[in-house]
């Protein structure tokens, strides 16, 4: 950003449809995630969009301000001290801590301008062994990690206490405050 330098980029999202990845990951630098988040994160989106040019040394530079980029920082999912967009949460496999795959995630849910939780297509046999329905919403709290290699978020307990929580529990009422956001 002009000449302040925001972070390293460390990487992208890998996925079949590349359109669907508008986001590179960096590395945030401490002083800039100190000022400008309002929770500081190590690992952070930056919108592909936002990038102008490369220099000939290899920086990148930005076409919007400082203000922008925390704009967008705010409108994240904050997993274990990272941030993600919601463009890198789509079309991620939901596991529970024992490996059980639970679905796939097709949304993002709002709360008052935060995202709450994710929409999660659940695989059949999760439908029958649980008694869920086919979309199921996943509270972000429930989270505990994600593997960038394999394109998964692992919940934090077995997807069979992850049903007892509250979060959970209000998340898939009938008169949930939760809308939808993609």
């Amino acid at each position: 950003m002009k000449d302040k330098k925001v972070g390293v980029i460390v990487g992208e999202r890998h996925h079949p449809n590349e359109s669907r990845v508008q986001s590179l990951r960096i590395m945030v630098e401490p002083d800039v995630a100190e000022e400008f988040m309002r929770k500081p994160a190590i690992i952070a989106p930056l919108s592909k969009e936002l990038v102008h040019s490369i220099r000939t040394d290899g920086a990148v530079k930005l076409s919007k301000s400082m203000r922008e980029l925390q704009r967008r920082w705010r409108n994240t999912v904050r997993i274990d001290e990272k941030l993600y967009a919601p463009d890198e949460m789509l079309d991620r496999a939901v596991l529970d801590n024992s490996g059980l795959e639970i679905g796939i995630i097709t949304g993002l849910l709002k709360v008052k301008r935060t995202f709450r939780a994710v929409q999660v297509k659940t695989r059949f046999g999760i439908q029958s062994q649980f008694g869920v329905e086919n979309i199921i919403n996943v509270p972000i709290t429930a989270f505990s990690k994600t593997r960038e290699r394999l394109d998964e978020v692992v919940l934090n307990r077995n997807f069979d206490r992850v049903q007892t929580l509250p979060s959970y529990i209000q998340a898939n009422a009938e008169d949930s405050p939760f809308s939808e956001e993609e």
